[in-house]
Protein backbone atom coordinates (compact mmCIF):
# COMPACT_ATOMS: atom_id res chain seq x y z
CA UNK A 1 0.00 0.00 0.00
CA UNK A 2 1.39 3.41 -0.95
CA UNK A 3 2.29 5.87 1.78
CA UNK A 4 -0.06 8.40 0.22
CA UNK A 5 -2.94 5.98 0.63
CA UNK A 6 -2.07 5.44 4.28
CA UNK A 7 -2.03 9.18 4.89
CA UNK A 8 -5.37 9.55 3.18
CA UNK A 9 -6.79 6.63 5.16
CA UNK A 10 -5.83 8.29 8.43
CA UNK A 11 -7.92 11.31 7.49
CA UNK A 12 -11.05 9.20 7.00
CA UNK A 13 -10.53 6.21 9.30
CA UNK A 14 -13.10 7.24 11.91
CA UNK A 15 -15.87 7.24 9.31
CA UNK A 16 -14.83 4.12 7.40
CA UNK A 17 -15.40 1.35 9.94
CA UNK A 18 -17.71 -1.48 8.91
CA UNK A 19 -19.69 -3.21 11.63
CA UNK A 20 -19.23 -6.97 11.95
CA UNK A 21 -22.12 -9.32 11.19
CA UNK A 22 -21.87 -10.86 14.66
CA UNK A 23 -22.42 -7.53 16.44
CA UNK A 24 -25.43 -6.71 14.28
CA UNK A 25 -26.95 -10.15 14.83
CA UNK A 26 -26.51 -10.02 18.61
CA UNK A 27 -28.12 -6.61 18.89
CA UNK A 28 -31.07 -7.35 16.61
CA UNK A 29 -31.64 -10.62 18.47
CA UNK A 30 -32.34 -8.64 21.65
CA UNK A 31 -35.18 -6.79 19.92
CA UNK A 32 -36.53 -9.97 18.35
CA UNK A 33 -36.48 -11.86 21.65
CA UNK A 34 -38.60 -9.11 23.22
CA UNK A 35 -40.93 -8.81 20.21
CA UNK A 36 -40.66 -11.48 17.48
CA UNK A 37 -42.70 -9.24 15.14
CA UNK A 38 -40.63 -6.09 15.64
CA UNK A 39 -39.64 -6.00 11.95
CA UNK A 40 -42.72 -7.62 10.43
CA UNK A 41 -44.34 -5.61 7.66
CA UNK A 42 -41.73 -2.85 8.07
CA UNK A 43 -39.58 -0.90 5.65
CA UNK A 44 -35.99 -0.67 6.90
CA UNK A 45 -33.58 2.00 5.72
CA UNK A 46 -29.83 1.44 6.03
CA UNK A 47 -28.26 4.82 5.12
CA UNK A 48 -24.52 5.62 5.02
CA UNK A 49 -24.06 1.93 4.38
CA UNK A 50 -21.77 1.05 1.40
CA UNK A 51 -23.95 -1.97 0.53
CA UNK A 52 -21.20 -3.87 -1.31
CA UNK A 53 -19.28 -4.09 1.98
CA UNK A 54 -22.10 -3.77 4.45
CA UNK A 55 -22.97 -6.51 6.90
CA UNK A 56 -26.16 -4.54 7.70
CA UNK A 57 -27.36 -5.10 4.14
CA UNK A 58 -26.25 -8.73 4.20
CA UNK A 59 -27.95 -9.42 7.56
CA UNK A 60 -31.35 -7.97 6.70
CA UNK A 61 -31.33 -9.32 3.14
CA UNK A 62 -30.57 -12.85 4.34
CA UNK A 63 -33.34 -12.62 6.95
CA UNK A 64 -35.90 -10.79 4.81
CA UNK A 65 -38.42 -13.64 4.76
CA UNK A 66 -37.85 -14.73 8.37
CA UNK A 67 -38.43 -11.20 9.68
CA UNK A 68 -41.40 -10.63 7.36
CA UNK A 69 -39.97 -7.38 6.00
CA UNK A 70 -41.92 -5.27 3.56
CA UNK A 71 -38.94 -3.50 1.97
CA UNK A 72 -35.20 -3.06 2.51
CA UNK A 73 -33.41 0.09 1.33
CA UNK A 74 -29.65 0.53 1.60
CA UNK A 75 -27.75 3.61 0.42
CA UNK A 76 -24.07 4.45 0.06
CA UNK A 77 -22.11 7.68 0.14
CA UNK A 78 -20.10 8.62 -2.97
CA UNK A 79 -16.33 7.96 -2.70
CA UNK A 80 -15.53 11.49 -3.86
CA UNK A 81 -17.50 12.89 -0.94
CA UNK A 82 -15.50 10.71 1.48
CA UNK A 83 -12.18 12.23 0.32
CA UNK A 84 -10.61 9.06 -0.99
CA UNK A 85 -11.53 9.21 -4.68
CA UNK A 86 -7.86 8.97 -5.68
CA UNK A 87 -7.53 5.36 -4.56
CA UNK A 88 -11.12 4.17 -4.89
CA UNK A 89 -11.65 1.06 -6.98
CA UNK A 90 -15.23 0.01 -7.85
CA UNK A 91 -16.07 -3.60 -7.07
CA UNK A 92 -16.52 -6.30 -9.72
CA UNK A 93 -20.17 -6.40 -8.67
CA UNK A 94 -20.51 -2.87 -10.02
CA UNK A 95 -18.19 -2.98 -13.04
CA UNK A 96 -19.69 -6.23 -14.36
CA UNK A 97 -23.20 -4.79 -14.30
CA UNK A 98 -24.56 -3.34 -17.57
CA UNK A 99 -25.55 -0.12 -15.79
CA UNK A 100 -21.98 0.57 -14.62
CA UNK A 101 -21.03 4.17 -15.39
CA UNK A 102 -17.43 5.24 -14.84
CA UNK A 103 -18.54 8.87 -14.74
CA UNK A 104 -20.91 8.20 -11.83
CA UNK A 105 -18.99 5.63 -9.79
CA UNK A 106 -17.09 8.18 -7.66
CA UNK A 107 -19.53 11.10 -7.55
CA UNK A 108 -22.89 9.35 -7.13
CA UNK A 109 -24.06 7.23 -4.23
CA UNK A 110 -25.89 3.97 -4.80
CA UNK A 111 -29.22 2.60 -3.65
CA UNK A 112 -29.91 -1.10 -3.14
CA UNK A 113 -33.52 -2.23 -2.71
CA UNK A 114 -35.10 -5.55 -1.87
CA UNK A 115 -38.84 -6.12 -2.15
CA UNK A 116 -39.63 -9.34 -4.04
CA UNK A 117 -38.35 -12.69 -5.33
CA UNK A 118 -36.55 -11.38 -8.43
CA UNK A 119 -34.72 -14.67 -9.14
CA UNK A 120 -37.84 -16.83 -8.94
CA UNK A 121 -36.41 -19.30 -6.41
CA UNK A 122 -39.38 -18.76 -4.05
CA UNK A 123 -37.23 -17.03 -1.47
CA UNK A 124 -36.46 -13.35 -0.97
CA UNK A 125 -32.80 -12.96 -0.03
CA UNK A 126 -29.58 -11.21 -0.91
CA UNK A 127 -29.65 -12.58 -4.48
CA UNK A 128 -32.76 -10.50 -5.15
CA UNK A 129 -31.18 -7.13 -4.37
CA UNK A 130 -31.46 -4.53 -7.11
CA UNK A 131 -29.28 -1.43 -7.38
CA UNK A 132 -28.88 1.81 -9.26
CA UNK A 133 -27.00 5.07 -8.92
CA UNK A 134 -28.53 7.82 -6.85
CA UNK A 135 -29.00 11.23 -8.42
CA UNK A 136 -26.79 12.75 -5.72
CA UNK A 137 -23.85 11.69 -3.57
CA UNK A 138 -25.94 9.80 -0.97
CA UNK A 139 -25.54 12.31 1.86
CA UNK A 140 -28.25 11.51 4.41
CA UNK A 141 -29.13 15.23 4.58
CA UNK A 142 -30.02 15.36 0.90
CA UNK A 143 -33.63 15.64 -0.24
CA UNK A 144 -33.24 12.29 -2.02
CA UNK A 145 -32.23 10.28 1.06
CA UNK A 146 -34.54 12.27 3.35
CA UNK A 147 -37.49 11.11 1.25
CA UNK A 148 -36.35 7.52 1.86
CA UNK A 149 -36.17 8.30 5.57
CA UNK A 150 -39.76 9.48 5.46
CA UNK A 151 -40.82 6.24 3.73
CA UNK A 152 -39.04 3.97 6.23
CA UNK A 153 -40.38 2.58 9.51
CA UNK A 154 -36.95 1.85 11.01
CA UNK A 155 -33.48 3.27 10.42
CA UNK A 156 -30.55 1.03 11.35
CA UNK A 157 -26.91 1.80 10.63
CA UNK A 158 -23.44 2.77 11.83
CA UNK A 159 -23.37 6.48 10.93
CA UNK A 160 -20.15 8.48 10.61
CA UNK A 161 -19.06 9.18 14.20
CA UNK A 162 -18.13 12.72 13.18
CA UNK A 163 -21.77 13.37 12.20
CA UNK A 164 -23.49 11.45 15.02
CA UNK A 165 -25.28 14.46 16.54
CA UNK A 166 -26.62 15.64 13.21
CA UNK A 167 -27.60 12.14 12.14
CA UNK A 168 -29.53 11.48 15.34
CA UNK A 169 -31.36 14.81 15.00
CA UNK A 170 -32.23 13.86 11.41
CA UNK A 171 -33.89 10.65 12.66
CA UNK A 172 -35.62 12.16 15.68
CA UNK A 173 -37.06 14.92 13.51
CA UNK A 174 -38.93 12.27 11.52
CA UNK A 175 -40.05 10.36 14.65
CA UNK A 176 -38.72 7.04 13.37
CA UNK A 177 -37.68 3.93 15.26
CA UNK A 178 -33.95 3.37 15.01
CA UNK A 179 -30.85 1.54 16.18
CA UNK A 180 -27.58 3.34 15.46
CA UNK A 181 -24.02 3.03 16.73
CA UNK A 182 -22.15 5.82 18.48
CA UNK A 183 -19.49 6.60 21.05
CA UNK A 184 -20.46 6.20 24.71
CA UNK A 185 -19.49 9.83 25.32
CA UNK A 186 -22.42 10.91 23.14
CA UNK A 187 -24.60 10.35 26.22
CA UNK A 188 -23.58 13.76 27.58
CA UNK A 189 -24.03 15.66 24.29
CA UNK A 190 -26.58 18.44 24.64
CA UNK A 191 -28.43 17.01 21.61
CA UNK A 192 -28.55 13.49 23.12
CA UNK A 193 -28.81 13.73 26.90
CA UNK A 194 -32.32 15.30 27.06
CA UNK A 195 -33.65 12.43 24.93
CA UNK A 196 -32.12 9.87 27.30
CA UNK A 197 -33.35 11.76 30.36
CA UNK A 198 -36.90 11.75 28.97
CA UNK A 199 -36.69 8.03 28.05
CA UNK A 200 -37.13 8.80 24.38
CA UNK A 201 -33.94 6.89 23.54
CA UNK A 202 -31.79 4.42 25.47
CA UNK A 203 -28.79 2.17 25.05
CA UNK A 204 -29.03 -1.16 23.31
CA UNK A 205 -27.91 -4.55 24.54
CA UNK A 206 -24.26 -4.73 23.45
CA UNK A 207 -22.43 -3.78 26.66
CA UNK A 208 -21.96 -7.47 27.52
CA UNK A 209 -20.30 -8.11 24.16
CA UNK A 210 -16.53 -7.48 23.98
CA UNK A 211 -16.70 -5.40 27.15
CA UNK A 212 -18.69 -2.72 25.38
CA UNK A 213 -16.18 -2.46 22.52
CA UNK A 214 -16.75 -3.40 18.89
CA UNK A 215 -14.47 -4.94 16.31
CA UNK A 216 -14.73 -3.24 12.93
CA UNK A 217 -13.82 -4.40 9.45
CA UNK A 218 -11.78 -1.95 7.37
CA UNK A 219 -11.19 -2.32 3.60
CA UNK A 220 -7.55 -2.81 2.63
CA UNK A 221 -7.32 0.42 0.65
CA UNK A 222 -8.11 2.63 3.64
CA UNK A 223 -6.77 0.55 6.54
CA UNK A 224 -4.74 2.39 9.16
CA UNK A 225 -2.13 -0.22 10.06
CA UNK A 226 -1.45 1.49 13.40
CA UNK A 227 -4.90 0.38 14.59
CA UNK A 228 -5.18 -3.05 12.96
CA UNK A 229 -5.62 -5.93 15.43
CA UNK A 230 -6.08 -8.79 12.95
CA UNK A 231 -6.01 -9.46 9.20
CA UNK A 232 -8.44 -11.95 7.69
CA UNK A 233 -9.29 -13.10 4.17
CA UNK A 234 -12.95 -13.13 3.12
CA UNK A 235 -14.73 -15.55 0.79
CA UNK A 236 -13.72 -13.45 -2.23
CA UNK A 237 -10.05 -13.60 -1.32
CA UNK A 238 -9.92 -9.98 -0.16
CA UNK A 239 -7.99 -9.00 2.92
CA UNK A 240 -10.13 -7.67 5.76
CA UNK A 241 -8.44 -5.60 8.44
CA UNK A 242 -9.95 -5.78 11.93
CA UNK A 243 -9.66 -3.01 14.50
CA UNK A 244 -11.09 -2.72 18.02
CA UNK A 245 -12.88 0.45 19.15
CA UNK A 246 -13.61 0.86 22.85
CA UNK A 247 -16.60 2.65 24.35
CA UNK A 248 -19.01 2.03 21.47
CA UNK A 249 -22.71 1.55 22.06
CA UNK A 250 -26.00 1.09 20.24
CA UNK A 251 -28.42 3.99 20.72
CA UNK A 252 -32.04 3.04 20.09
CA UNK A 253 -35.72 3.61 20.79
CA UNK A 254 -36.63 -0.02 20.05
CA UNK A 255 -37.72 -1.90 23.15
CA UNK A 256 -35.72 -4.85 24.45
CA UNK A 257 -35.84 -7.07 27.51
CA UNK A 258 -32.69 -5.84 29.22
CA UNK A 259 -34.31 -2.41 29.58
CA UNK A 260 -36.85 -3.88 32.00
CA UNK A 261 -34.51 -5.91 34.21
CA UNK A 262 -34.04 -4.30 37.65
CA UNK A 263 -30.47 -3.84 38.81
CA UNK A 264 -29.84 -5.98 41.94
CA UNK A 265 -28.48 -3.78 44.74
CA UNK A 266 -27.40 -3.91 48.39
CA UNK A 267 -28.34 -1.45 51.12
CA UNK A 268 -25.95 1.35 51.98
CA UNK A 269 -24.96 -0.42 55.20
CA UNK A 270 -24.20 -3.66 53.38
CA UNK A 271 -22.22 -1.85 50.70
CA UNK A 272 -20.02 -0.20 53.32
CA UNK A 273 -19.37 -3.62 54.86
CA UNK A 274 -19.33 -6.04 51.95
CA UNK A 275 -18.75 -4.15 48.68
CA UNK A 276 -16.14 -5.74 46.43
CA UNK A 277 -14.64 -2.29 46.03
CA UNK A 278 -12.08 -1.42 48.71
CA UNK A 279 -12.71 2.31 48.29
CA UNK A 280 -16.34 1.75 49.40
CA UNK A 281 -15.52 -0.58 52.30
CA UNK A 282 -12.88 1.81 53.66
CA UNK A 283 -15.41 4.58 54.31
CA UNK A 284 -17.81 5.26 57.16
CA UNK A 285 -20.27 6.81 54.69
CA UNK A 286 -20.52 7.78 51.05
CA UNK A 287 -18.86 11.04 49.99
CA UNK A 288 -21.02 14.08 49.26
CA UNK A 289 -20.36 16.65 46.55
CA UNK A 290 -19.15 20.13 47.37
CA UNK A 291 -21.58 21.75 44.95
CA UNK A 292 -24.55 19.36 44.73
CA UNK A 293 -26.97 17.94 47.26
CA UNK A 294 -26.04 14.39 46.26
CA UNK A 295 -23.73 11.53 47.19
CA UNK A 296 -20.95 10.17 45.02
CA UNK A 297 -21.32 6.53 43.93
CA UNK A 298 -18.20 5.67 41.92
CA UNK A 299 -19.39 2.18 40.87
CA UNK A 300 -22.73 1.13 39.45
CA UNK A 301 -22.88 -2.00 41.61
CA UNK A 302 -22.38 0.15 44.71
CA UNK A 303 -25.63 2.10 44.28
CA UNK A 304 -27.40 1.75 47.65
CA UNK A 305 -30.88 0.30 47.38
CA UNK A 306 -32.24 2.26 50.35
CA UNK A 307 -30.91 5.77 49.68
CA UNK A 308 -33.77 8.12 48.80
CA UNK A 309 -31.76 11.16 47.77
CA UNK A 310 -29.84 12.09 44.64
CA UNK A 311 -26.79 10.05 43.62
CA UNK A 312 -23.99 10.82 41.16
CA UNK A 313 -23.14 7.64 39.24
CA UNK A 314 -20.90 6.69 36.26
CA UNK A 315 -22.49 7.09 32.82
CA UNK A 316 -22.13 3.32 32.41
CA UNK A 317 -25.31 3.08 34.53
CA UNK A 318 -27.13 3.35 31.21
CA UNK A 319 -25.87 -0.09 30.23
CA UNK A 320 -28.09 -1.48 33.01
CA UNK A 321 -30.58 1.34 33.34
CA UNK A 322 -34.20 0.45 34.07
CA UNK A 323 -36.48 3.51 33.75
CA UNK A 324 -38.95 1.89 36.16
CA UNK A 325 -36.23 1.63 38.81
CA UNK A 326 -34.41 4.95 38.42
CA UNK A 327 -35.08 8.53 37.38
CA UNK A 328 -32.38 10.55 35.62
CA UNK A 329 -32.23 14.14 36.89
CA UNK A 330 -29.19 15.57 35.16
CA UNK A 331 -25.48 15.26 34.53
CA UNK A 332 -22.32 17.11 35.50
CA UNK A 333 -21.69 18.07 31.88
CA UNK A 334 -23.57 20.77 29.98
CA UNK A 335 -25.19 23.69 31.78
CA UNK A 336 -27.88 23.91 29.10
CA UNK A 337 -29.20 20.41 29.92
CA UNK A 338 -31.16 21.40 33.02
CA UNK A 339 -33.82 24.12 32.64
CA UNK A 340 -33.91 24.51 36.44
CA UNK A 341 -30.21 25.32 36.59
CA UNK A 342 -29.43 22.71 39.25
CA UNK A 343 -27.29 20.31 37.22
CA UNK A 344 -24.84 20.64 34.36
CA UNK A 345 -21.79 22.07 36.10
CA UNK A 346 -18.72 20.00 36.97
CA UNK A 347 -18.90 18.08 40.25
CA UNK A 348 -16.36 18.30 43.07
CA UNK A 349 -15.51 16.34 46.22
CA UNK A 350 -13.10 18.07 48.61
CA UNK A 351 -12.36 20.54 45.79
CA UNK A 352 -11.30 17.73 43.43
CA UNK A 353 -13.25 17.32 40.20
CA UNK A 354 -14.87 13.94 39.56
CA UNK A 355 -15.32 12.05 36.30
CA UNK A 356 -18.44 12.29 34.16
CA UNK A 357 -21.52 11.56 36.25
CA UNK A 358 -25.26 11.19 35.82
CA UNK A 359 -27.47 12.24 38.71
CA UNK A 360 -30.20 9.73 39.50
CA UNK A 361 -32.56 8.72 42.26
CA UNK A 362 -34.74 5.72 42.96
CA UNK A 363 -38.33 5.69 41.83
CA UNK A 364 -40.60 4.78 44.70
Amino acid sequence: MANGNLAEAKKTKNDEFYTQYYDIEKEMSAYLEYDPDVFRGKTILLPCDDPEWSNFTKYFAQNFDRFGLKKLISTSYAPESKNHKSFYQPTLFETNDPQYDQNKTTINGKIFTLTYDRTGDREINIEDLQWEYLDGDGDFRSKEVTEMRNEADLIITNPPFSLFREFLAWIVEAEKQFAIIGNMNAITYKEVFPLIKENKIWLGNNYKINGGAMFYEIPEDIANLDQVREIRTNEDGKKIYITRVQGVRWFTNIDHGRLHQPLPLMTMEDNLKFSKHKVIRSKQSYDSYDNYDAIEVPYVDAIPSDYEGVMGVPISILDKYNPDQFEILGSNRGVDQDPNGVYGKSSYINSKETFKRLFIRHRR
